[in-house]
């Protein structure tokens, strides 16, 4: 038998650590929530999960020693998942307090353009860009559930796997090698949200060093 995939979901003090260790053990992941270095160095995968602001959340992972451990990690090309503020914390500042955030893509967190609504709440359209096994199963244009003000802008285009409109378009999924970051949450948006999450699952449990753009298979996905 297989063992399972273990995944680490970072706590910062900033997210909703139930909903998603729960999301992930439904499609087959042996979660564990970790809050100190050595938690993290046993897993198979990173995630790191978070709603709220760049500057507290930067501060938090500083005092829990986690900042130089997630960098290694993501330099190491280990496999990553940033959700929301998981994901922003990935560029290099923020524009919503000033923060320096963790700098491994280039780029930065700026306020979403021409909203009208903020923050923008709710069921959007993911519509893709270009193929990524992340995405496998889940139709182009599926609804998936946003809480934001402020999206990623990379400096790198060819780091948008997908994106969504809320008056202006922004990045909604990135990638780059073994790294994927939504900024939606997976954990809130129903069947296509566990399948992404079974997706990654998936992509982790593959030999392969680098994860393919195309089809990809799964574990628990429903």
């Amino acid at each position: 038998m297989t063992p399972a995939v273990r995944v680490a979901v970072v706590d910062y003090g900033a997210g909703n650590l139930v909903s998603i260790g729960r999301a992930l053990e439904s499609v087959g992941a042996e979660v564990t929530v970790a809050g100190d270095p050595a938690l993290i160095a046993r897993a198979d995968a990173l995630v790191v999960p978070g709603v709220g602001a760049a500057a507290p959340a930067m501060a938090r992972l500083a005092r829990h020693r986690l900042v130089d451990p997630i960098r290694a990690w993501i330099l190491d090309d280990r496999p990553f998942l940033g959700i929301c503020l998981g994901l922003q914390l990935l560029f290099e500042g923020s524009d919503e307090d000033g923060a320096e955030t963790l700098g491994v893509l280039a780029g930065r967190t700026v306020p979403l353009i021409d909203a009208p609504t903020l923050p923008h709440i709710g069921w959007n359209q993911v519509e893709r860009r270009r193929p990524h096994a992340l995405l496998e199963g889940i139709p182009d244009g599926a609804d998936l559930y946003f809480v934001h003000s402020y999206a990623v802008a990379p400096a790198d285009d060819t780091l948008i796997v997908a994106e969504t409109a809320h008056g202006g378009r922004f990045a909604s999924v990135v990638a780059r090698d073994r790294l994927v970051g939504v900024q939606f949450h997976p954990e809130r948006s129903g069947r296509d949200g566990l399948r992404l999450l079974a997706n990654f699952v998936g992509l982790v449990g593959r030999s392969s060093e680098r994860w393919p753009a195309g089809t990809v298979a799964t574990l628990g996905a429903r």
